[in-house]
């Protein structure tokens, strides 16, 4: 007779249990290109050339990308009609010059006398003309590479700069420098405004500037509070061991970078007015990170923070409104720009009185003068086929065409039988860069409220302060998406926050490392096959219309 037992799951378990657990093997991390790249760089003659090499490489290929065939098409293009020949009447008087009507078609021919000393309106301050004019007068007026070369070396410089800036953030990470530069040395929107002669490539290069000044100043101010607390810097950060809070012993630190911001964005501000935005929201960031980190190292808030907020105000406003002001220096030293006396005229009715009839006529014409501008600018309501919503500027909805020339079958070498050929320039900036852009800045967001990231704050803050001005303001003007330059650097860095956190560390898993590197890698690959594919609507190069058209993704592009 068989016996039949009952089986109880319970007593499996136990079993599994109580078994002897053999221990496993550790995860592999890393991989071989990780361990092939320490062995690379572990000599220090390497590291130097990877440290120096990478960064001059990707400035090269910004360099080649701004300045081949720089001098295509020899026209005047978008509003180079303007900035072109003002800066070349403002080398020779000092302040922008009157021309005689429709003067482009000579102009472009290489006769450029068609201007008298008469002062002409103008919409913006004088120094973006001025870095103009170096061009103008270095090449020749009759030298179309010459109108465009100034803007060309701001957009190289551009690319350098956020190089550095990205290293000081990630790290000093030369890898995450390198890809910065290079997705902003290859975007469409970065290349066009660089080859084109108009100031708001000037706008970004200055801000930029800026925004690394504060990012110096942060460290230069973390190194130093913990000197004023006793602490040691990982007890200021937020240890457990930090020291009762305590007052803070007068007004703070002397603040070199936060002066140099400040010059910075005063001569951000003397391009085009929108740097002042600028300022404004960079002062406020100051304060606020100031007293974020005072109050992490102990110290009580009160009449320090105040004065805090003094020291601040003072280190960066003044030299800011004293570059502004530097700016106009040709219309302030010479008589004959526009309203430059304008007092003098009529000093009964123009002078100010009271309490401000001390101010010299000089700066009250010169305020006079800028409340002219400010009006015409915020009244600025043509229709043009090519404004945009800012809302939308992040996706390249509606992008800028700055030149548009239709060649006709067996003209300039065209041999599209069918439809012809066609040699644009438009400001589309890389689709794959604009759209994780935009992603990144959600990202962002996130990030912010989530984990209290200060890098998140600072690339929040610059995108702001390019940005929100012309979604509040001025969404209601006539403007244009190739404004969005001024901040495409901040969703350039926000696109490498993220490849950092994807590509992790060469400790992490062979599995997770593997999968960020191919996943940075393949994005990368993408972008730079779509800069291939877009270069030539970016440059003026003549191509098929159908070549043209192919590019036209978006109705809204055309």
């Amino acid at each position: 007779m068989t016996r039949v037992t009952s089986h109880d799951p319970a007593d499996e378990f136990d079993e599994i249990v109580d078994a002897p657990v053999e221990p496993d093997e550790p995860e592999p991390t890393g991989t071989r290109l990780d361990r092939w790249w320490a062995r690379r760089l572990a000599s220090p003659l390497n590291k130097r050339l990877w440290d120096w090499g990478g960064p001059i490489a990707v400035t090269l290929l910004a360099a080649a990308l701004r300045l081949w065939h720089l001098g295509i098409p020899h026209v005047l293009v978008f509003d180079e009609t303007y900035y072109v020949k003002d800066a070349w009447t403002l080398s020779h008087l000092g302040y922008e010059g009157s021309w005689v009507s429709n003067p482009d078609k000579a102009f472009n021919a290489g006769n450029a006398s068609g201007w008298s000393p008469d002062p002409e309106f103008v919409a913006h301050p004088p120094l973006g003309k001025w870095i103009i004019a170096l061009g103008e007068h270095l090449l020749g007026i009759d030298s179309s590479v010459g109108w465009r070369l100034s803007n060309a070396i701001v957009g190289i410089l551009a690319v350098v700069l956020i190089i550095l800036i990205a290293k000081k953030l990630f790290h000093g990470s030369t890898l995450l420098g390198c890809v910065a530069g290079l997705l902003m040395a290859v975007d469409g929107s970065a290349i066009v405004m660089s080859r084109v002669a108009l100031l708001d490539n000037m706008v970004m290069f200055f801000a930029l500037l800026g925004v690394g000044a504060v990012l110096l100043d942060r460290g230069y101010r973390d190194r130093r509070i913990p000197r004023l607390s006793g602490q040691r810097p990982f007890e200021a950060a937020g240890s457990a061991r930090r020291k009762a809070p305590k007052r803070l012993p007068g007004p703070v630190l002397w603040r070199p970078w936060l002066l140099a911001a400040g010059l910075a964005f005063g001569l951000c501000s003397g391009v085009k007015w929108s740097g002042f935005y600028f300022l404004a929201v960079f002062g406020v960031y100051a304060v606020l990170s100031d007293l974020i980190a005072y109050r992490k190292a102990g110290f009580l808030g009160g009449v320090e923070a105040a004065a805090q907020t003094v020291v601040s105000f003072v280190t960066m406003v003044p030299i800011a409104i004293a570059a502004y002001i530097a700016a106009w220096s040709g219309w302030l030293f010479t008589d004959g720009g526009w309203d430059r006396h304008w007092v003098e005229q009529n000093p009964a009715q123009h002078a100010w009185h009271g309490l401000l009839s001390w101010v010299p006529y000089w700066a009250q014409n010169l305020w006079h003068y800028n409340t002219e501008l400010y009006g015409y600018s915020i009244n600025l309501h043509a229709t043009h086929p090519y404004q945009s919503n800012p809302l939308w500027w992040t996706l390249m909805l509606r992008p800028t065409s700055m030149y548009y020339n239709p060649v006709s079958d067996g003209q300039n070498g065209c041999t599209a039988a069918q439809f012809g050929c066609a040699q644009a320039i438009t400001d589309l900036g890389n689709p794959f860069i604009w759209w994780a852009g935009t992603l990144a800045l959600l990202g962002l967001i996130y990030v912010l409220i989530r984990y209290r990231d200060w890098r998140a704050g600072l690339l929040l803050t610059a995108v702001g302060a390019g940005w929100l001005p012309w979604v509040i303001l001025y969404h209601g003007r006539t403007i244009f998406t190739f404004y969005a330059i001024a901040f495409e650097p901040y969703l350039i860095l926000g696109i490498v926050y993220f490849a950092a956190k994807a590509l992790g560390r060469a400790t992490d898993s062979t599995y997770r490392r593997t999968r960020g590197i191919v996943g940075v890698a393949a994005y990368l690959l993408i972008v730079l096959a779509a800069s291939a594919f877009f270069w030539p609507i970016w440059s003026g190069v003549q191509t098929s219309y159908e070549f043209w058209r192919a590019h036209m993704w978006l109705r809204s592009w055309i």
